[in-house]
């Protein structure tokens, strides 16, 4: 199966001041996030991306064009990438958040939580998983299994895709931490999922181009990658 390498957006202004932004439009990226994707696209240099997809908000798109610049590769809009729909949470507050009775909910068991007048989070990290392993067989079938595509989204969205590949369940994945900008790297094969980096923030993804042999046959943890010299 191919790679895929998932991506947070840079900071917003939301971000830094401490705001829920859920699906606010025209939240963009404030100057410390343009810096922060222009750096992860530095990462990707060496790497030939056979597809990338995006949320349709904003400042995913605008982090997807700053990471894919220069590459001849445009993102496609995926909704399933889209943030959770926080409802009546949306815009407010961390600080006044943190005092809502379902915040203990969001933290111990996100499962269960439906936000007020919006979506639950099980059904959000139900779409993302299904759109992240629908494109990840689609780019395997076109490009074959060295292939190495991009997905741009949001935190919580990511959290739970990776909470997926880890075979965890939805409510350990407040232990999961995806800053701005950093990139995760899942091998999805027939047998199992593999993480193969997780909040990275440094250090370049070239070698990702050379993966062929399959994670499945690697025996005592592996060699590891071969990475380019520079």
């Amino acid at each position: 199966m191919a790679t895929v390498i998932l991506a947070r957006h840079g900071r917003t202004v939301a971000n830094a001041t401490g705001v829920l932004a859920g699906r606010t439009p025209g939240v963009g990226l404030d100057e410390t996030g343009v810096h922060q994707a222009e750096a992860a696209a530095a990462r990707l240099r060496g790497l030939e991306l056979a597809a990338a997809v995006t949320s349709p908000l904003e400042r995913c798109r605008e982090t997807a064009r700053i990471l894919l610049r220069g590459t001849g590769t445009k993102a496609r809009v995926e909704r399933g990438l889209t943030e959770c729909d926080y409802g009546d949470w949306t815009g407010r507050p961390m600080t006044e958040l943190v005092k809502e009775d379902l915040w203990k909910a969001v933290q111990a068991h996100p499962a269960g939580v439906r936000f007020p007048a919006g979506e639950a989070m099980a059904e959000m990290s139900a779409r993302a998983v299904h759109a992240v392993r629908a494109w990840d067989a689609r780019v395997t079938a076109m490009a074959g299994d060295g292939a190495v595509w991009l997905a741009v989204a949001h935190g919580d969205v990511l959290k739970s895709v990776l909470a997926d590949a880890l075979g965890v369940h939805l409510d350990a994945f407040q232990r999961i931490v995806v800053d701005p900008a950093s990139l995760s790297v899942v091998r999805y094969t027939p047998h199992r999922s593999y993480v193969l980096a997780m909040n990275t923030t440094e250090g370049s993804l070239a070698h990702l181009a050379q993966q062929q042999e399959p994670p499945d046959q690697k025996v005592g943890g592996g060699a590891g990658p071969t990475v380019p010299t520079p």
